[in-house]
């Protein structure tokens, strides 16, 4: 996984060997000439991950009389520095994928216009963190430790459901965590502890965690593909750990792509342990297709996006109106109260928070 992105089920479709659809248009460089040139089309900047079913693109398309050309930028961290980089000349007209522990660095580097989309007042209001409406919600997810149902079966032990939880005695050196230096679901994690624990706390915790045999590897796919007993992947490479920091969209998608498909899911998510990432995506300043980037934000939030948007990119709509997939709701988790920390907080401290983790856990 990229160092700041989310992501969870694009991610492991593609540690299980699934390839997912892109949405229409190229993801390279359009050889140096501005993909909105003609006022039909319209360009989403994006991440690698974005996507959706094509006839859902093209449905908006014919109704909209745009075009849409996709522009993936790699992962968010490098596509939103690319955006800064190229402020007020952007590559395309609409930037999909910064999300909440990115967003104060986009909005303080003023690489957005402002807009309030149609439909916005479908979106559940927790998710509206820019009152200047510079972004608009699209979707959200949770960070979660996951745990290998069979594994706690068998040893007759309760699996963990709360952060206070994983530093008890029966579950030492049964985590594995990504690092919150070089991995999203890492750095989410660290986030979780401190929305927990208060900036005053989450070394302590962390010292606990340590003193348990927490294992930390550089990303996602190491963790969950490699070491996590409980994954397709784990399995084959003979994981010996049965909790991973991954999402709460993990067992949907491993019932998914399960061959054969299970009932159930193998993997489940203990639910105390999660942080909230919410993505955006806003109007860039300078677009040169203003109405077609407008256009796309509305479509962004419409019940037809959003409904498409979980089976497509494993993330959870932030509409009221939009109904979950029975995959995620047979097989998902609803996480109630996750951990959270003002997206100007971790703009504020991310750098040192990431340095006194290095310090306190890796070294």
């Amino acid at each position: 996984m990229s160092t700041t992105k989310k992501i969870a089920g694009a991610a492991l479709a593609a540690a299980l060997g699934v390839t997912t659809l892109s949405a229409c248009g190229d993801s390279g460089d359009s050889g140096g000439k501005s993909a909105g040139t003609t006022d039909k089309t319209v360009t989403l900047v994006s991440h690698d991950s974005f996507n959706v079913t094509d006839t859902v693109l093209k449905e908006f398309e014919q109704q909209s009389g745009y075009t849409v050309k996709v522009l993936k930028s790699g992962d968010a961290g490098a596509a939103l520095n690319q955006e800064i980089l190229t402020k007020g000349s952007p590559r395309g007209d609409v930037f999909f994928g910064v999300d909440n522990t990115l967003l104060s660095r986009a909005l303080d580097n003023g690489i957005f216009t402002a807009y309030e989309a149609k439909g916005l007042d479908t979106v559940k209001p927790e998710y509206v963190l820019d009152k200047e409406h510079r972004v608009t919600p699209i979707d959200s997810g949770d960070i979660c430790v996951n745990y290998d149902k069979a594994y706690f079966a068998d040893k007759k032990i309760a699996p963990p459901q709360t952060l206070d939880d994983l530093v008890k005695p029966e579950y030492k050196n049964l985590l594995v965590t990504e690092n919150a230096a070089t991995s999203s679901p890492g750095l989410g994690f660290l986030l979780a502890s401190v929305g927990k624990y208060g900036e005053d706390g989450w070394k302590d915790y962390w010292s606990k965690l340590k003193a348990n045999g927490v294992e930390v590897v550089d990303g996602w796919e190491q963790a969950y593909n490699e070491r996590f007993s409980g994954s397709a992947g784990g399995k084959k490479a003979k994981g010996d750990r049965p909790l991973v920091v991954s999402y709460a969209s993990s067992p949907p998608v491993e019932v998914l792509y399960g061959e054969p498909q299970p009932a159930e899911a193998p993997t489940g998510v203990a639910t105390g342990t999660c942080f909230r990432q919410v993505e955006f995506a806003g109007l860039l300043k300078g677009a040169k297709n203003e109405a077609g980037g407008k256009a796309l934000l509305d479509f962004l939030i419409s019940k037809k996006f959003q409904e498409d948007m979980p089976l497509q990119m494993f993330v959870n709509p932030v509409t009221k109106d939009a109904a979950l997939p029975e995959l995620f709701t047979k097989h998902g988790v609803v996480v109630e109260k996750p951990e959270s920390v003002a997206p100007e907080t971790i703009a504020k401290n991310r750098e040192q928070w990431v340095k006194a983790w290095t310090s306190l856990v890796v070294k």
